[in-house]
C-alpha cells in the first residue's frame, strides 16, 4: 500500500491501494459510509495528488473548475464501480460523465533510460484536464473490460475504498494488509484471547 503524506495545512494523506488510476481517484474521497473524508479539498490538492498519483511529473495549475470536474469524474467513477461491485445496472448520467470526460486528448506516455540502462515509463508535464482524461480513459477500460469483475471493495467495515484484486486466486479481501487487514486479524487475534 502506498500512502502519501499531505502537507499539515492541507488534506489528509493521499492513498494509492487501487492498482488502476481510476480507482485512486475514488479513494480521494474515503470514508464513504462514515460521513466523508475529503482528500483533494482544493485546487492545490488535486495538484499534488496528480503528481503523487505518477500522473504527472509537476503539479500543474489547477483551477476551481477542474476540481469540480474532477470531483464529478470522481462520484461517476464512484458510482459506476459500485454498480459493477453489486451486479447492478450502469447509472446513464454516470456513463455520460466518464464518456464525455474520456474525449478529451489525454497525457502521452514517455519511455525514458534509467542509470542503469533499462527501460521505464516516466510521467510528463501536462494538464489537469489531459490528467482527467486519462484516468477517464482507464476507468472506460477497467469497466468496460474483463477486469471489471475483480473490482472489490474492503471488507473492513469502516473502510470503503475499492481496488482491483490481481491475486491469481482472486480472493484478497482488504484494501491493504498493512491498512485493513492487519486491523481485522488484530481485532481477531484479541477476541479470540479474550474468549
Amino acid at each position: 500500500m502506498a500512502t502519501v503524506p499531505s502537507p499539515a495545512d492541507a488534506a489528509p494523506a493521499f492513498v494509492f491501494v487501487g492498482g488502476r488510476p481510476s480507482l485512486d481517484l475514488v479513494a480521494t474521497f474515503g470514508r464513504r459510509h462514515a460521513g466523508g473524508l475529503e482528500r483533494i479539498p482544493d485546487p492545490g490538492a488535486l495538484a499534488r495528488w496528480f503528481v503523487a498519483a505518477g500522473l504527472l511529473a509537476v503539479a500543474p495549475p489547477v483551477t476551481g473548475s477542474e476540481l469540480r470536474r474532477a470531483r464529478l469524474l470522481r462520484e461517476a467513477i464512484a458510482v459506476l464501480v459500485r454498480a459493477t461491485i453489486a451486479g447492478q445496472p450502469a447509472d446513464d448520467e454516470a456513463v455520460r460523465i466518464l464518456n464525455a470526460r474520456a474525449m478529451v486528448a489525454d497525457l502521452p506516455p514517455r519511455l525514458v533510460t534509467t542509470p542503469d540502462g533499462r527501460l521505464a515509463v516516466r510521467p510528463v508535464d501536462g494538464s489537469a484536464a489531459a490528467a482527467l482524461a486519462g484516468i477517464a480513459r482507464d476507468a472506460v477500460r477497467l469497466l468496460g473490460g474483463p477486469q471489471a469483475s475483480r473490482i472489490k471493495e474492503c471488507q473492513h467495515p469502516d473502510c470503503s475504498l475499492v481496488f482491483l484484486d490481481e491475486t491469481q486466486s482472486a480472493r484478497r479481501r482488504w484494501c491493504s494488509m498493512e491498512r485493513c487487514g492487519n486491523l481485522v486479524k488484530t481485532a481477531g487475534y484479541r477476541a479470540r484471547r479474550r474468549g
